[in-house]
C-alpha cells in the first residue's frame, strides 16, 4: 500500500464543541473516496495482525469504519451505543470524557465467551470511551483483541489508560 499523507484530510475546528477544544474533523477525510479506501485498507491491515472474531464499533464515528472492516474481513460487526438506542437486553457502563460523563451500552447477546474483539473509532483522545468499550466487551466474556484508531491526540494520554491493550492508531497529534 502506497502511503498517503491523510493529516491532509482532517480538518481543524477550534473551539467546538467548546471553547478550548480543537476538534479534528474526519468529515474531508470521507468526502475524498482515495483517503477513505486508504483507511480502510490501513486498518484492515492493524485489524488482521489482532485475529478478531468481530469488529465493535463505537457510536457514531467507529460505525463509519467499522462497518466496512467488519465487512472486508467477513466477520460480524458488533454496536456499542449511546444510552437509549438498544432495543433488546443490554448491559451498560459509565464512563468519563474530556467534557462530561456518559454512558456506553451492548446488547447482552452480542459476543459469546471467548470472542477475540477488535474495538474501532476515529479518534482516540482521553482513552475514556475506548475503555468502557473494552469493559463492556470483557463484561460479556469477550477478550479485547485490541483497539484500532484513525487519529490519536498523544497529549490526552489515551493510549496510557488502555495500556493492557493493544492500540494501534494509523495518525497521531502531539
Amino acid at each position: 500500500m502506497r502511503p498517503m499523507d491523510l493529516k491532509a484530510l482532517i480538518r481543524d475546528v477550534p473551539d467546538f464543541p467548546q471553547p478550548g477544544i480543537l476538534f479534528r474533523d474526519i468529515t474531508p477525510l470521507l468526502a475524498n473516496p482515495a483517503g477513505l479506501r486508504y483507511t480502510l485498507e490501513a486498518l484492515t491491515a492493524v485489524a488482521k495482525e489482532t485475529n478478531p472474531d468481530c469488529i465493535v464499533g463505537i457510536e457514531s464515528r467507529g460505525f463509519i469504519f467499522g462497518v466496512p472492516l467488519a465487512d472486508r474481513l467477513g466477520l460480524p460487526f458488533v454496536p456499542v451505543r449511546k444510552p437509549g438506542k438498544l432495543p433488546a437486553a443490554r448491559m451498560s457502563v459509565e464512563y468519563s470524557l474530556e467534557y462530561g460523563e456518559s454512558r456506553l451500552d451492548i446488547h447482552e447477546d452480542a459476543l459469546a465467551s471467548g470472542d477475540r474483539a477488535l474495538i474501532v473509532d476515529d479518534l482516540l483522545a482521553t482513552g475514556g470511551t475506548a475503555l468502557a468499550a473494552a469493559k463492556l466487551v470483557e463484561l460479556l466474556g469477550g477478550v479485547v483483541a485490541g483497539c484500532a484508531f484513525v487519529i490519536e491526540l498523544e497529549a490526552l494520554a489515551g493510549r496510557e489508560r488502555l495500556k493492557k491493550y493493544t492500540v494501534r492508531s494509523l495518525l497521531t497529534y502531539a
